[in-house]
């Protein structure tokens, strides 16, 4: 299961990008968005403080390449979860996004500044619409397997995504008390997953 960045940060005659990229993960995971600094970036790189700007316009820029990257972890990190778990697919795929959430409270700080926002960076699109097609098979698959009920996917991959994300929000946020988050967040998922609405309520009298 992939959740630490690949090799060293440090650039040897490779890709200058991937390197710098590396070295921003590493300090989003140790001081978040707001304290991780291009200068910091490049010296960790072991390069000059101009040469991130060959490669990215700005600040802004680069932390869009770590979101990708952190995305491309983000998707890895729920599939293992999926493949780990003999329940339905959908359950473990958001009990993935709400453990690395936890795991990674910086990572999920910046993808919630550049995915669950008005506007999306266009370089993310491509891997989200990746994601959003994983999600809609497993949805559908579990339709047709009878694990979970008909519907319309979109509609059901929308009302997992904010369970989860809201979910993910109050731990990090520490409404909920991280010692206690997982067990809270697995009877959540199977409360909803069950069903919250009496059936014999709804039959007309």
């Amino acid at each position: 299961m992939r959740d630490e960045p690949d090799g060293r940060a440090g650039y040897h005659h490779g890709s200058l990008p991937a390197a710098l990229t590396a070295a921003a993960l590493q300090l989003l995971d140790e001081r978040g968005a707001e304290r991780m600094t291009v200068r910091e970036v490049a010296r960790r790189a072991g390069v000059s403080p101009g040469a991130p700007f060959r490669h990215f316009a700005d600040r802004q820029a680069l932390l869009t390449a770590v979101a990708e990257r952190v995305l491309d972890d983000f998707e890895q990190w729920q599939l293992a979860a999926v493949a780990g778990e003999r329940g339905p697919a959908m359950r473990a795929f958001g009990l993935g996004f709400v453990r690395y959430a936890v795991r990674h409270p910086h990572r999920f700080e910046l993808v919630r500044s550049r995915v669950f926002g008005s506007q999306q960076p266009a370089e993310l699109r491509p891997r989200l619409s990746r994601i959003e097609r994983t999600l809609t098979d497993l949805i559908v698959e579990g339709q047709r397997r009878g694990e979970l009920a008909a519907g319309d996917p979109a509609v059901v991959s929308l009302a997992g995504q904010a369970l989860v994300y809201g979910l993910s929000l109050m731990i990090v946020d520490g409404y909920l008390p991280p010692e206690r988050a997982e067990g809270l967040v697995e009877q959540v998922l199977d409360t909803f997953g069950l069903g919250v609405v009496n059936s014999a309520s709804c039959q007309e009298p």
